[in-house]
């Protein structure tokens, strides 16, 4: 992951992770994380704690093992930072610097839900301050959170997963984006790195009309160039060259959906159009989330094993 951030050759493998792997039950018989009910966290016995952390990290380490990930994204799915923090205990005891690990840590401020859009954009003119000053306040608390892991060796970066785009185009212009957005995401990233930490930025959709915006603000990595909001994968490319490493753009619609040929076409193409040169990290354009075939990211894993070699 860290040679691919550098632009730097590697040997073997282009790697590989998922942001998100939800098909655990169905792979090694284990809940998710995500998807498992800590509401009775505060009745547990330390005992109880430790046995449930252990087999959270179990889960995470499963997966990058079996199908051969670089990173581990890891959810902050206990309660308290003593709890997070003995998590990523107990998967460095496990696994060493096997694995890239990373945790959430977006301060930005995302497209707003259906739900509050209206209002939310009515905001955006008529006190854009007031936004402004809560996007600030989540950055102070990122930067914070981070610090505490500085120099632990514990985590090795951050996962910014506030998406702004639809797949026709980003909720915010280039000018509103100026606004809202990039203040705090150059900050954060700044901050991370003068830390010591790698940070990801991800966000669904069409990127194109802001990818500039994005790059300038000094990202290791963009994900998951989605091919579902016209991004191609060649063209970000040729345009973030050497400015940041590239995550992700195989096609989540067709793993679910498409034929078996279609499938095979897009990993292929995926990688043909983000080998070359290094600075390339393959994964779907999304994640591999509830409902999508477990055979078909397995075939999908199968391809990168037999083609995905510099």
């Amino acid at each position: 992951m860290i040679a691919a951030f550098n632009h730097e050759p590697i040997t073997g493998h282009v790697p590989h992770f998922e942001l998100v792997f939800f098909l655990t039950m169905e792979a090694f018989g284990k809940v998710h994380p995500s998807h498992r009910s800590f509401g009775q966290w505060n009745q547990m016995s330390t005992k109880e704690r430790e046995l449930q952390l252990q087999d959270v990290a179990d889960c995470f380490i499963l997966t990058a093992e079996k199908y051969g990930h670089s990173a581990i994204f890891v959810h902050p799915c206990v309660h308290g930072f003593d709890s997070v923090k003995r998590l990523l205990e107990i998967i460095r005891e496990k696994s060493g610097d096997e694995y890239f690990l990373m945790m959430h840590g977006d301060c930005t401020r995302p497209m707003p839900g259906g739900d509050r859009m209206t209002e939310v954009s009515a905001q955006m003119y008529e006190e854009p301050e007031v936004l402004i000053e809560e996007s600030n306040r989540y950055l102070d608390e990122c930067l914070n959170f981070a610090q505490k892991f500085r120099g632990t060796g514990l985590l090795d970066g951050f996962a910014l997963c506030s998406d702004y785009c639809f797949n026709t185009a980003p909720f915010y212009s280039p000018e509103m984006f100026d606004i809202f957005v990039v203040p705090q995401l150059r900050a954060v990233i700044k901050g991370y790195r003068e830390m010591g930490f790698y940070s990801i930025k991800h966000t669904d959709g069409n990127i194109m009309p802001i990818l500039e915006q994005i790059l300038d603000c000094k990202p290791d990595a963009i994900h998951s160039l989605d091919p579902q909001g016209g991004v191609d994968l060649a063209e970000v490319k040729r345009i973030a060259g050497k400015r940041a490493a590239l995550i992700g753009n195989v096609n989540c619609g067709l793993l679910q959906t498409g034929t078996e040929e279609e499938v095979r076409g897009d990993v292929l193409r995926a990688l043909r159009d983000g080998m070359p040169g290094g600075g390339y990290i393959f994964s779907t354009s999304n994640c591999v989330y509830t409902g999508l075939p477990l055979e078909r990211y397995e075939m999908m894993h199968g391809l990168w094993r037999e083609h995905g070699v510099y």
